[in-house]
């Protein structure tokens, strides 16, 4: 039968032509294989292009959730990037890694920092060794069906001021019990499992897989943000939570986070994403400087410092220790500062109003201060901002 005489049996027409019109437009998408793919560009026009929208608030004042963003990374093949092949993936290399988090973090750091949460907890979840987890929530993961996240921060950088444990675990004869919190996680909303980090009496911690269906765990709603509301970061309840021990990932151990493969806290990825999104402020910059000279001594200054720490960032994730991971991380929040603003000043008046990218990238710098910023990296900026000190003795 030719496929246009099935209208007959369909009530609505539009919606079927509508169907059809997206599986062609789906046949035409390339998984991209590496950073040089021309596809990657083809994917960063498109996230680019839908990235203000995620500025526009709906009735109740909440920002929307990614979703065409994140359907359209699964479809060019990114989730593969960060799996070993024998799970699936494509396995990048670190380099590779950083360059493709480059791209994407310039056309929407929203969008990318989601997908560095969610990487997260599936490399966490691929390198523990638990062929439960793997089997049961990796093939899902991998083509982005599904979503994970991580609940990690309190074992890090938020809340380990407070000397005591926000999140307890005791072990039981058959698995955990979670009592507690977990203050930063992006995403839970839509997540359907939770890796997350617990304390135990004895200060030994574990890492685990908590699906969030199960009774006890209260998802509350997401905080707004300064900027990268969208992320639907928030704290996630644990109320007499039991987790089988067949979705212990790590530890007992007394530094649990140093057994488990994934994102390094403050490291090298995050500095990354600065780093995209200064390169995408100094475009526009640079885009303005071709028709006013008094921009092109600035844009070209601040181009070459991008370039520099760019050489330095690749070479720092190739093993190069000439450069600390806090020295990048420091001169990586100050170039995404200092060309957002640059931006925003550019664009006059007009970067100042709600909805420019301009004013945007500046809210979005700021965000470097405070995601999993190294306390060395932290007390030297406001040293720096008191005229204290250099941010190169760190």
């Amino acid at each position: 039968m030719h496929p246009f005489l099935i209208l007959e049996g369909f009530a609505d027409a539009a919606g079927w032509i509508g169907w059809v019109i997206e599986m062609a437009k789906d046949s035409t998408v390339v998984t991209i294989r590496d950073p040089e793919d021309p596809a990657m560009e083809e994917l960063c026009q498109q996230l680019a292009s839908r990235c203000r929208s995620l500025s526009t608030l709906d009735s109740q004042g909440n920002a929307p959730w990614p979703q065409q963003q994140l359907e359209l990374c699964g479809q060019y093949g990114v989730y593969e990037w960060f799996l070993d092949p024998s799970m699936g993936g494509q396995g990048w290399i670190d380099v590779d890694l950083v360059r493709g988090y480059l791209a994407l973090s310039a056309a929407c750091l929203t969008t990318t920092f989601i997908i560095t949460q969610r990487t997260g907890a599936c490399r966490r979840i691929e390198g523990s060794g638990n062929e439960h987890a793997c089997q049961q929530l990796l093939p899902g993961l991998l083509t982005g069906e599904t979503f994970s996240t991580v609940g990690l921060s309190h074992l890090t950088t938020s809340h380990r001021h407070l000397g005591r444990p926000v999140l307890h675990a005791e072990q039981t004869s058959d698995g955990f019990l979670l009592d507690g919190f977990s203050p930063w996680v992006t995403g839970a909303t839509r997540a359907e499992t939770i890796v997350v980090g617990a304390t135990l009496s004895d200060d030994r911690q574990v890492l685990l897989v908590v699906p969030t269906d199960l009774e006890g765990v209260e998802v509350e709603e997401p905080v707004r943000l300064m900027a990268l509301s969208s992320s639907h970061t928030g704290r996630v309840n644990f109320h007499g939570v039991r987790v089988a021990q067949e979705w212990l990932l790590a530890g007992p151990a007394e530094d649990v986070m140093s057994q488990a493969i994934g994102a390094n806290p403050g490291g090298l990825q995050t500095s990354t994403l600065a780093v995209g999104l200064a390169d995408s402020a100094l475009r526009f910059l640079e885009n303005e400087a071709e028709n006013r000279p008094d921009l092109q001594q600035p844009a070209t200054r601040m181009r070459q410092q991008w370039q520099q720490l760019y050489d330095d960032l690749l070479a720092g994730v190739a093993g190069d220790e000439s450069n600390t991971k806090e020295q990048i991380r420091s001169r990586a929040n100050n170039l995404a500062l200092n060309s957002s603003q640059a931006a925003l000043a550019a664009a006059k008046g007009a970067g100042y109003v709600a909805g420019h990218d301009a004013g945007r990238w500046c809210q979005e710098a700021m965000f470097f201060l405070v995601w999993s910023c190294p306390q060395p990296v932290m007390n030297a900026h406001l040293c720096q901002l008191a005229g204290l000190t250099d941010l190169d003795q760190i």
